[in-house]
């Protein structure tokens, strides 16, 4: 297959090494000369995954034009708000056979669009040939080829076969999902929890605060996720729990690491100094929680991360209100 990648942070670093591993035809679009350079010479991205020796059959460009001429497969890995000025640039350049697949995860801000209702709205290539990639996916570790699982959803069972042969190799292993909605709700919204959970470790709360707010965040995206058509079963595999324990337990994770700057006093313009990385869920959150009051889906904990990001609250005061909740069913209680 020829697929090409947009573009070369982390995570679209490490799934065209993935790619290319698979055995494709696999062009990286960077956005600097110095980092297509570094890939094409030295086999290495020293900006986002120092230390890592990337496969010699991938290669860079910084020509957009250049890596979707030809491709099967267009794989964008992007922040996800900057995800529509992108494609409005890349859309002329997508020929008529490719299937786009996402890696974001998010939710945009201002339209509450899922990023494959974004692909679709924008490009105009139809929701059969649109794939997401979601899952327990930290980029440095399947750079490190260390064994990993993902899920391809798409409502084209046979593009989400034919991506996962693509993707398959002895380190990753892809699943099949027609679960769009899910999936991706799952990704933006493990994101928002994963910042819960980082605030509660920066304020030095224990594993019982952790275990608390993961299992009380999975209730909350099957909650929206019910409302909004998702299968219910999606947040009980890779794109649900598997992705959600990944981010929230990993000092890996960026939306992790976020909220424990936040919980050690950082104001969100510091702790996105030191987190150096996008984390999604930062600006994700509102438009989450947005699309929850859409519905009339209560999100106690998305509400409390939206409240201490935009200073409303004090991280004391977010602790304080959500063990101050009334009492209710864990099953049926909201």
């Amino acid at each position: 297959m020829k697929i090409a990648v947009l573009s070369a942070g982390s995570w679209g670093t490490a799934f065209a090494a993935v790619l290319a591993d698979a055995g494709n035809d696999v062009l990286l679009h960077a956005r600097r000369d110095e980092i297509a350079d570094a890939i094409n010479h030295r086999h290495e991205n020293p900006a986002y995954l120092p230390g890592i020796t990337l496969p010699t059959t991938l290669h860079a460009t910084t020509d957009p034009a250049k890596a979707l001429a030809g491709a099967d497969f267009v794989v964008v890995s992007i922040p996800a708000q900057s995800l529509r000025a992108n494609l409005a640039r890349w859309a002329p350049l997508i020929e008529p056979q490719t299937v786009v697949v996402s890696m974001m995860k998010g939710i945009e801000i201002h339209s509450g669009l899922r990023m494959s209702e974004v692909i679709t709205e924008v490009t105009r290539v139809p929701a059969d040939r649109v794939a997401v990639v979601s899952g327990p996916n930290l980029a440095r570790e399947i750079a490190e080829k260390q064994p990993a699982a993902s899920v391809i959803a798409s409502t084209n069972e046979t593009v989400a076969k034919t991506l996962q042969q693509a993707c398959m190799t002895p380190y990753f292993r892809p699943y099949t999902n027609t679960d769009v909605i899910g999936c991706e709700l799952g990704g933006a919204t493990k994101n928002v929890i994963a910042l819960a959970v980082g605030l509660a470790s920066g304020m030095g709360l224990g594993h019982n605060a952790t275990a608390l707010l993961m299992t009380r965040g999975l209730a909350e995206t099957a909650r929206l996720g019910a409302i909004l058509g998702a299968d219910p079963l999606t947040f009980s595999g890779l794109a649900g729990v598997g992705d959600l324990i990944t981010t929230c337990s990993s000092p890996l994770s960026r939306n992790r690491t976020f909220g424990e700057h936040l919980g050690q006093g950082m104001t969100v313009d510091e702790a996105t100094v030191a987190t150096k990385q996008t984390a999604e869920g930062v600006k994700s959150s509102a438009a989450l929680l947005a699309l929850a009051h859409r519905y009339g889906v209560e999100m106690p904990i998305t509400e409390v991360v939206v409240d201490v990001i935009k200073r409303r609250i004090s991280v004391t005061e977010a602790a304080s209100r959500l063990m101050a909740r009334a009492p209710r069913s864990e099953l049926y209680g909201r």
